[in-house]
């Protein structure tokens, strides 16, 4: 089986390698580095803090992010729209009363929205924009497996509890997989066939059983296999794939810290 197919049924396998930044760094660098930005995004109330966070986060993706559709679609559609949505829906909700001395933008009978109403609604939807695009850089370069083991190896997480969270979330893509296999099953004897809502109730009914019994065949392979190696005997394991902190890593977080501080501390109080 090739590595795109490997991938294509289990998302949390090994990806190919790539020479893009993100993906050479240690996957707890990815996730230190945005962390202050974040934090002070919480307190920011005004428009160009969480713009130009959001700016650098794009920056940072661009340069060091493997582009796929997906990541296109997410990044170019997904989240301005998501803001846009966010920023009109809050500022109906913004009090009148507060933003009584700023210009009328529509009026509807009694109601009308305020310029100061639409710039608190949009500053929340740029802000909740910005966190979310300071998350994707650690989120779309990084895989399950380098996150836990990078975890055990430095934070000295109990590797029993690292291990076992992984093996936990590996079932979901397997339950997928199952899933469809099942569909194509019952699509080739006809099973169930016909629609409306009683033949859709048919048809997971006709799922249910199948798929907890794969599940529990799975389950028992996964916990007869970690039997096997001795899981949860010793203290300590030995690790087959490390995943290195390096000074790229520390370089990395430190300019991404200096790059934050450096849109935050002029724009400080953080408001409109």
């Amino acid at each position: 089986m090739s590595a795109t197919a490997s991938i294509a049924l289990d998302p949390y396998a090994a990806a190919p390698p790539s020479r893009r930044l993100l993906f050479r760094l240690n996957p707890l660098a990815k996730l230190a580095a945005p962390v202050p930005a974040m934090v002070a995004l919480i307190f920011t109330r005004d428009l160009v803090t969480p713009l130009a966070l959001l700016a650098l986060a794009y920056g940072v993706l661009i340069v060091g992010a493997r582009w796929t559709l997906r990541t296109v679609l997410l990044l170019a559609v997904a989240v301005p729209i998501g803001i846009l949505m966010v920023g009109a829906g809050m500022s109906l909700w913004v009090d009148a009363a507060r933003v009584a001395d700023t210009p009328v933008l529509l009026q509807l009978g009694a109601w009308s929205l305020h310029a100061g109403a639409l710039q608190i609604g949009m500053a929340t939807g740029l802000r909740l924009g910005a966190i979310a695009a300071l998350a994707f850089i650690a989120g779309l370069t990084t895989t399950g497996p380098d996150l836990v083991r990078a975890t055990v190896q430095q934070l000295r997480v109990p590797y029993r509890v690292g291990y076992t969270a992984l093996a936990a979330f590996r079932f979901v893509p397997r339950f997928g997989y199952e899933l469809d296999l099942i569909r194509q099953a019952h699509r080739v004897r006809g099973a169930h066939g016909g629609r409306g809502p009683f033949s859709a109730i048919a048809r997971w009914g006709g799922y249910v059983v199948p798929l907890l019994a794969g599940a529990i065949r799975h389950a028992e392979r996964v916990a007869l296999a970690m039997d096997a190696r001795a899981f949860g005997a010793h203290r300590d394991r030995t690790e087959r794939h490390l995943v290195p902190f390096r000074r790229r890593d520390v370089a990395f977080v430190a300019l991404f810290w200096l790059a934050s501080a450096a849109i935050l501390i002029p724009l400080f109080p953080w408001t409109p």
